[in-house]
Order: C-alpha cells, then sequence, then structure tokens
C-alpha cells in the first residue's frame, strides 16, 4: 500500500534523482549478526544505530493521517493491509539509517545545526516564518516535528552523498551530437503564427462577442489589448506562434486545424478558459539545430549519467547491508517479505531476532 504524504512531496523530497532514491533505498533487510543488540525501546538496529519505537509509532500517525485525508479506514492490527503499512513504515525507517551507515563511509555526516538552517529555509519558503501555519500543516499530515527533522536530514545527506559522488561526471560534446542525430526527430516541430486572445473562465459571452466582432472586421490587436488576460500577447496585437504538443490541448488542436487567415469559433479550455484564435501563416515545419539544444541535451544526459552512478551506489549499499547481517529486527516487526531476499542467495532465517 503506498501512501501519499504530500508535506514530504512538496519540501521533503531530495532535489536530484527524483524517484531513484525512493525506489532503491527501499531495501530494509532481515539477519542480525553485524547489528548491535536491540533495546527494549528499538524496533530496529542498523549496525550501530538504533531505530526506538517512537519513529515506528511517528510513522503509524503519518500513515493515519494520510488515510484519513483519503477517507479511507486505518486497518486493523494482523491484517494485509496493516502488515503492508507496517513494512512500508519500516523500510521508511531502515533506509535512512543504511545510507547514514554508508554516507559515513565517504566522510559525510550532517550536523544537527544544517539540519535546524534547512528547516528555517523550508519555513521561510512555504509558510513565510509563520510557526502557526507550520505547526498547522504538521498537524494535518500527521508529522511530528522529530520526524520532520529525520526527513530534512535524509534530504541533506542524499544531496550531499549525490554531491560527492558525481562530481567527476561529464557529458563531452561528442555525447550531445551523438544523442541529436539519433534523437534528431524529436527535435522536428511544427509550427504557425496564429492571433488570439485569452478572454478567461467562465466568460462564453464575452468570447462570442468578440468573435464576431473579429468576423465583422474589427481590429483583432486592439480587441486584444483591451480584452486578452495573457500578458505576453495582449500588447502585441494578440500574436502568439503555436508549437504543436507545448500548449494546452484544445488550443493546440483548434490552432493547427484552422486554414490560413481562418478565425475559429471560441475555444474552451480547462485550464485558462475561452479563447478567440485566427491563423496567421501556413502551418511550418522546423527541425532546432544541435546548437539551439545543444544545452539541454548536455544536461539531460548529465542528469541520466547522474542517476546511474547513484543508482550503483544504492543498490551496492543494499547488498552490504543484507550481506553483512547488519540489520536486526525486533520480534514483530520484521518486514514480510524480506526485501533482503532479493540481494541474498542463502535461504537462512531472516526473520525477526531478539536482543
Amino acid at each position: 500500500m503506498k501512501i501519499s504524504v504530500s508535506l514530504q512531496a512538496r519540501f521533503l523530497a531530495p532535489a536530484l534523482l527524483a524517484g531513484v532514491l525512493v525506489a532503491l533505498l527501499a531495501t530494509g533487510c532481515g539477519g542480525g549478526g553485524g547489528a548491535a543488540k536491540l533495546s527494549a525501546n528499538d524496533v530496529a538496529t542498523v549496525g550501530d544505530m538504533h531505530i526506538p519505537k517512537t519513529r515506528f509509532e511517528d510513522q503509524l500517525t503519518l500513515a493515519r493521517a494520510s488515510l484519513k485525508s483519503q477517507k479511507r479506514a486505518f486497518p486493523k492490527v494482523g491484517t494485509t493491509e496493516y502488515e503492508a503499512i507496517k513494512a512500508q513504515a519500516m523500510s521508511l525507517l531502515v533506509q535512512p539509517a543504511a545510507r547514514e551507515r554508508a554516507a559515513g563511509d565517504l566522510g559525510i555526516e550532517v550536523t544537527d545545526a544544517q539540519v535546524e538552517k534547512r528547516l528555517g529555509e523550508i519555513k521561510k519558503q512555504y509558510f513565510s516564518n509563520s510557526e502557526k501555519k507550520y505547526k498547522t500543516q504538521l498537524e494535518q499530515q500527521g508529522l511530528t516535528e522529530t520526524e520532520v527533522r529525520a526527513q530534512v536530514k535524509t534530504q541533506i545527506l542524499s544531496e550531499q552523498v549525490a554531491e560527492k559522488i558525481t562530481k567527476d561526471v561529464a557529458v563531452g560534446d561528442a555525447d550531445v551530437h551523438k544523442y541529436y542525430v539519433a534523437n534528431k526527430a524529436q527535435y522536428t516541430q511544427r509550427v504557425r503564427d496564429v492571433l488570439e486572445i485569452l478572454v478567461g473562465k467562465n466568460k462564453e459571452k464575452l468570447a462570442n462577442q468578440i468573435h464576431d466582432q473579429v468576423a465583422a472586421g474589427a481590429d483583432f490587436g486592439k480587441l486584444a489589448k483591451k480584452y486578452s488576460q495573457d500578458p505576453g500577447s495582449k500588447n502585441i496585437g494578440g500574436k502568439f506562434t503555436a508549437t504543436e504538443g507545448k500548449d494546452v490541448a484544445e488550443f493546440d488542436r483548434v490552432a493547427f486545424a484552422l486554414k490560413t487567415g481562418e478565425l475559429a469559433e471560441p475555444v474552451n479550455t480547462p485550464e485558462y478558459g475561452w479563447f478567440v484564435i485566427k491563423a496567421v501563416t501556413d502551418v511550418e515545419t522546423k527541425t532546432q539545430t544541435e546548437k539551439e539544444v545543444a544545452d539541454t541535451i548536455r544536461q539531460q544526459l548529465l542528469q541520466e549519467r547522474k542517476n546511474e552512478v547513484m543508482t550503483e551506489w544504492l543498490t551496492d549499499v543494499a547488498k552490504d547491508v543484507c550481506s553483512d547481517d547488519t540489520i536486526r529486527y525486533q520480534v514483530g516487526y520484521t518486514p514480510n517479505p524480506d526485501p533482503c531476499a532479493a540481494y541474498t542467495s542463502t535461504t537462512s532465517d531472516t526473520t525477526s531476532t531478539t536482543p
């Protein structure tokens, strides 16, 4: 069961490698030979790191709030649905610990001061430094201060790891050229010039009136300046270069279906409301040059290669903690099925172990 957490999605998810970190760090592992001895207050240990039961309860609180927002009941203990939530909660606790342990081998350590600084930036950006707004959001999401700080620490650590292990990744001109030649078709687009007036939402009557005035010979540019809500085109006579596939679907469909010089019936779009559109030029097919798209290609390839490096590191982390029996679970908290099964070749017992 996947639990959606909008607060984390808004400002706690790592900026680099979106999706990769989540997918490959879901690696809670069985065993216990290399892990610290469990205390009565632990749900698990990862190496010498202890994960307290209070963190597990925070995860369940988070899950309850998420399900409540979806108008879904929290499952009863012992059900398949509950076990799925429990397994996810354990993974979300074990993941950062395994990651932090491996990051230590790279000389990376996130301090409390760094966490507080980042949290201050978050409060400023998303809550205008209002502690009340911040607390209200936490309550709505079911997040505790402890969990927020843990998430912020994980984000910073992920960024620092990514920066360190990908610092030497580069993309040369030959790489850019090779990609451009192989994918030239995606840089070929149909374009045409149109005149457009964005009338706005719930303004069908006004859109029809403007359409009728244009059809009767009124100056499109003057009408655009008077009525259009599009700041990019209203003061230049409603002139707009449409690129197929780049605009909202309804606008795009009409703009490229018109004959040159033809005025369309008013078009309604869910995103922006009503448009009045007139085709000015013929539809042309244009291919962007390699020079025009080189920077975009370079950044795309660079990100892909960084992702590959990070993916390899994350996979190695998962293999190491699983093969070294670095994780020890408290009785009743072992994820089922054990994610380490994908990395271990033996059939040894990987169920919960006692201290």
